[in-house]
């Protein structure tokens, strides 16, 4: 199921990285979606913070393996009804919420979830990543704005989409670093609980090359519904824009990798894309979608939560 579940991250998430290029015509679909699974499968095996802090930083309580299960089944079922409806969500704070839902229901206590360190890495990062990456993003581009102003837009547009090539790339590459890792360090939980591996294990490298794998696959296998939303739907971008969306998106999500917090890679390049648009003017942000792409953000957490509770108590009723 944790396979499963990557591999959804991978086709649900792989837009996040891809549809700025794709939108401005930098890259073609198909370049674009095998650029992003290359560099998603190096960019999951350069660390393991992120990975570490899903594992030891959110539950302090031994599990069993039908909880873990459970927290996995939540986090799909999620994935796949925001893919299914073409809305941006995040993978990371699906996968968070539903272990969180699932550890309440197994313990009947809110005592075993490890509540600091789930407000320092999963809610500052869920409301400071965004705000940073609309700021970056925002002054990015009045940056752009000011350098170029006096040069010919077809050549300014030809240069930029040069650049975008490498900036997609940077970004897949951090998507890996950054969504890949969640997926390694809910296996390393499963063995840590199973009995598998000694309490304080880092992350085995074969579940590194599984995951990292297994990312490339699902990215691989694209998603265009949710490309759609991200390249069009919040503003209209040109290739100065999706520059900067990218390089403002990828400078946040390294960041918050670095730190070992679980961000979400399409709130993250979201809020770059809206700040990028909001440069030119506010008018310019779509910002009755972006409504609705918030409002899927805040009721992330709480909904995943309630749904690997009920995936424990369906399991304990009829397992």
């Amino acid at each position: 199921m944790a396979v499963i579940f990557e591999f959804i991250n991978g086709f649900h998430d792989t837009a996040n990285a891809i549809a700025t290029s794709v939108y401005t015509r930098a890259l073609t679909p198909e370049k674009a979606i095998i650029l992003a699974s290359v560099m998603n499968f190096f960019g999951a095996l350069v660390s393991e913070r992120v990975a570490m802090t899903i594992t030891h930083g959110i539950v302090g309580v031994d599990l069993k393996e039908y909880v873990i299960l459970a927290a996995l089944l939540g986090a799909i079922i999620w994935n796949l009804f925001t893919w299914w409806r073409g809305i941006p969500s995040s993978s990371s704070h699906a996968l968070i919420g539903s272990l969180i839902g699932a550890t309440l229901v197994y313990t009947h206590n809110a005592n075993d979830i490890l509540w600091s360190g789930v407000l320092k890495k999963v809610v500052v990062p869920l409301f400071s990543s965004p705000l940073i990456g609309f700021f970056v993003g925002f002054a990015l581009m009045q940056i752009i704005f000011r350098a170029f102003a006096n040069w010919a837009p077809n050549r300014v547009n030809k240069g930029f989409l040069k650049m975008q090539v490498l900036t997609s790339a940077l970004v897949a590459f951090s998507h890996g670093t950054n969504d890949a890792q969640k997926t390694m360090g809910i296996i390393t939980l499963a063995l840590i609980t199973g009995g598998y591996l000694p309490g304080g294990a880092g992350v085995p490298f074969w579940v590194k090359i599984v995951c990292a794998i297994t990312m490339a696959a699902g990215t691989a296998a694209g998603g265009r519904r949710i490309m759609k939303t991200m390249g069009g739907g919040v503003t209209k971008l040109t290739p100065p824009g999706g520059l900067a969306a990218q390089i403002s998106a990828a400078v946040v999500i390294e960041g918050m990798s670095f730190l070992g917090a679980p961000v979400s890679t399409t709130q993250v390049i979201t809020s770059s894309v809206m700040g990028v648009g909001s440069a030119k003017r506010f008018t310019a942000v779509k910002w009755g979608t972006a409504k609705s792409i918030f409002f899927t953000w805040i009721i992330t957490l709480p909904s995943t939560a309630l749904l690997g509770g009920l995936s424990v108590f369906v399991i304990e009723y009829f397992v």
